[in-house]
């Protein structure tokens, strides 16, 4: 589905340029479809959605991996300051993998480390690209043991990208989310409309506009929230109020 009013586009070589933020200070938003149509009505002008080979919007699949102990959904659910994520990204529309290890970095940054990934092994990370991780996990402080992960969680979805006018910030738009559990637990929230926006810091006046319209920045993950949503071994504590929000994260 596609939420956005008409905007101007950017290439992805100039949106790169502008504003590649892999160091960055991330907010979150969870809204219902409806609600999200009105925010994205009012973005500022000057806002210019990434355009790929004519398309607007992008299909992603993302696998997420953890150890056998659930180390890195622990210091999600726990907000660790030395909390990390591994997972695989593909780019459904081109064919594109890659590995990419998200950590903290100082004033509660994220820093997102990336290398190209066979997109035949997205389901799995071995050999070299077990090195790679282990040693971005190290240099970040997070994880010190061999990393012996496994996937835990799949998820699909939606995305357009938008470049805010204030140059530097950008925001995503995420839809048709799926989750699923590797036995093929799976849910669909398809009123569920994540909106994130990337800055150095500052927030954006597309922030601004957000909370002036009653939306706070929230606790979502898609890694965290799908698994505890799905997996009731885990604990879910910090994600119980998304659950409960109107019926939002329901199928």
């Amino acid at each position: 589905m596609s939420l956005l009013p008409p905007l101007a586009t950017i290439s992805l070589a100039a949106l790169q340029s502008e504003a590649e933020l892999l160091t960055r200070v991330d907010r979150k938003y969870l809204l219902p479809l409806p609600e999200a149509t009105r925010a994205l009505a009012g973005l500022g002008e000057g806002s210019r959605v990434l355009e790929i080979e004519g398309r607007t919007r992008s299909d992603y699949a993302s696998t997420y991996f953890d150890t056998p102990e659930r180390d890195s959904f622990r210091s999600t659910a726990t907000a660790r300051r030395r909390r990390w994520k591994v997972r695989t990204r593909s780019y459904l529309d081109s064919g594109d993998c890659w590995v990419e290890v998200k950590t903290r970095g100082p004033r509660g940054l994220t820093v997102k480390e990336r290398a190209p990934h066979p997109p035949e092994a997205s389901q799995r990370i071995t050999g070299a690209a077990v090195t790679w991780v282990e040693e971005r996990l190290r240099a970040a402080r997070a994880y010190h043991r061999p990393w012996l992960g496994l996937p835990v969680l799949s998820t699909t979805y939606s995305r357009s990208t938008i470049l805010l006018p204030e140059g530097g910030a950008r925001a995503t738009i995420d839809t048709d989310l799926t989750w699923l559990l590797p036995d093929g637990t799976t849910t669909a929230p398809r009123d569920a409309v994540v909106i994130e926006t990337k800055t150095t810091g500052t927030p954006s006046a597309f922030d601004r506009a957000l909370w002036r319209a009653g939306h706070r920045p929230t606790r979502i993950s898609k890694f965290g929230t799908g698994l505890a949503l799905l997996d009731p071994t885990v604990p879910a504590n910090r994600w119980h109020r998304l659950f409960a929000d109107d019926g939002v994260l329901t199928s």
